[in-house]
């Protein structure tokens, strides 16, 4: 099981490196949230790592600075070591890169500025940072960057092992030169490089060759925007003297030509850009802001509000009042459904047709006179009477050609053809002249309108056999004066003729 520092209750892991682990915290007693950073079991047997970490605690209790993270208390036991920090409610640089890329100009400038104040309260200490990352620069909910880890910040022209971070590590500390003021600039100038193309000035993996590309490739400024270019030249010198001689003194050019370039307002909108990054990452914040609760106006109204507050007639009469309404609305609620169990059950289907009135319609159902001579021609079936046209509407259009059909069944339900009787043909008018001449009769295979195939005095060829074996492709022969000539003959015998 970890230790944990006496007197604070941990709430989750913010994050972990080589040199161990940051959680936040509540404080036991009041209730303050705080960062707690631990060290690891393993560095905590060495001494020269718990030496480092106690002088990190003795270093952030001297540096007092709105862009540095405050430390509160230095714990230390048999268990472990810890020192309790000053939550910074907000997500690193690195995570806005990671998700970004890049960032607007005004914003990077934003981020450098804070830094390099945050750096010069710790150069006007005698202290160099030696280890500025984008990892050690937390940005909060409203744009404002913070500096923190200490841990292997030294005195001003002390000669140590070079250590740091490679790709932002100054020349001078890879040739084994004592840190200054200017060591920091360039890191800084480095992470302002990153944020404005989303790549390091240098970006070989081989620590040798990282080493030379720092310490002599030239400076890539091409890549950054125009404007902010001369800032990334002075910032990068391989040089320490060419550099600014300290960070205020960057800040104050810093200022020069974001507002040349810019606008007088670029700070404002720099931090207004930051924080619409750190908003898409609330998810990563220590601490997610809850959300603001809406306003609205309700236009409803109860009816029970209006009881409280009167007196207790008023709210009894009320009472009965509404007991009235729903009795009534109960009692029509019920007659209504009385009423239509009433219709529905009265109502009788209608009366099917039996027998051969089913398949008749009433229309056609002929009735006998009931008095009256009887007619002495014959009837003649509704039938075989012929059909009416149907009287066209104003407005309708009727077609002259088409003739409504009737349908004619029997009285068994069957379709019924009506039987018509032939007409007699009309006598043939009698002949008169010679007779017709009748053509010739022409062979089964030729007809008057139909032409032969194929000439009378050629037959048709047949079509060629299917031979076995085929012939390969010969190119077709060449007229006879296109030939190559042989070449002549020798006149010359052979011995042959001779005997």
């Amino acid at each position: 099981m970890e230790w944990s520092a006496p007197g604070y209750t941990e709430i989750k892991q913010l994050g972990t490196g080589a040199s161990g682990r940051v959680v936040l915290a509540v404080h036991d007693e009041t209730g303050v949230k705080v960062a707690i950073k631990y060290l690891s079991q393993e560095l905590l047997r060495d001494p020269s790592a718990l030496a480092r970490f106690q002088s990190e605690a003795r270093l952030l209790t001297t540096l007092r600075d709105p862009n540095i993270a405050t430390m509160w208390e230095y714990i230390q036991d048999g268990g472990g070591a810890a020192i309790v920090m000053e939550l910074v409610n907000g997500v690193s640089l690195r995570a806005l890169l990671r998700e970004s890329g890049t960032t607007e100009p005004e914003a990077a400038l934003v981020v450098l500025k804070g830094s390099l104040l945050g750096l010069a309260r710790a150069h006007a200490m005698g202290l160099v940072h030696r280890d500025y990352k984008p990892e050690n620069v937390l940005v909060r909910d409203d744009g404002v960057s913070k500096l923190v880890d200490f841990g292997i910040a030294v005195r001003q022209g002390t000669a140590a092992h070079p250590m740091g971070t490679p790709p932002y590590m100054a020349p001078e500390l890879w040739e084994g030169r004592p840190a200054s003021p200017a060591t920091d600039v360039y890191a800084a100038t480095a992470v302002f490089f990153e944020c404005l193309t989303g790549h390091r000035p240098y970006r070989s993996t081989e620590p040798s060759v990282l080493g030379y590309q720092h310490v002599h490739a030239p400076v890539p400024f091409h890549d950054a925007p125009e404007p902010v270019r001369e800032l990334i030249r002075r910032g990068l010198a391989k040089d320490p003297a060419r550099r600014p001689n300290g960070a205020l003194t960057f800040v104050a050019e810093l200022e020069a030509v974001a507002a040349a370039a810019y606008g007088e307002d670029w700070e404002e909108r720099g931090k207004r850009r930051l924080a619409a990054l750190v908003a898409l990452l609330a998810l990563l914040l220590p601490t997610p802001q809850p959300p603001q609760p809406e306003t609205a106006t309700s236009l409803a109204r109860t009816v029970f509000d209006r009881v409280r507050g009167r007196t207790g007639e008023t709210a009894r009469r009320m009472v009965r009042t509404n007991a009235r309404r729903l009795a009534m609305g109960g009692a029509v609620s019920a007659v209504a459904a009385a009423a239509v169990v009433v219709v529905l059950t009265n109502r009788q289907p209608p009366e099917q047709p039996v027998g051969a009135a089913a398949a008749v319609p009433p229309s056609r159902i002929a009735t006998a006179p009931v008095a009256g001579t009887p007619s002495t021609e014959e009837s003649v079936p509704p039938e075989s009477s012929p059909p009416r046209p149907p009287t066209p509407s104003p407005g309708s259009h009727p077609r002259p050609c088409r003739r409504p059909r009737r349908k004619r069944t029997r009285p068994g339900g069957t379709r019924r053809t009506p039987v018509r009787s032939p007409r007699p043909a009309p006598p043939a008018p009698p002949r008169t002249g010679p007779p017709p001449v009748r053509p010739p009769l022409l062979p089964p295979h030729r007809s008057p309108h139909r032409p032969p195939r194929h000439p009378p005095h050629r037959r048709p060829r047949r079509p060629p056999r299917l031979r076995r074996r085929l012939r390969p492709h010969r190119p077709p022969r060449r007229p006879r004066h296109l030939r190559p000539r042989p070449p002549p003959r020798s006149r010359r015998r052979s011995p042959r003729c001779w005997r």
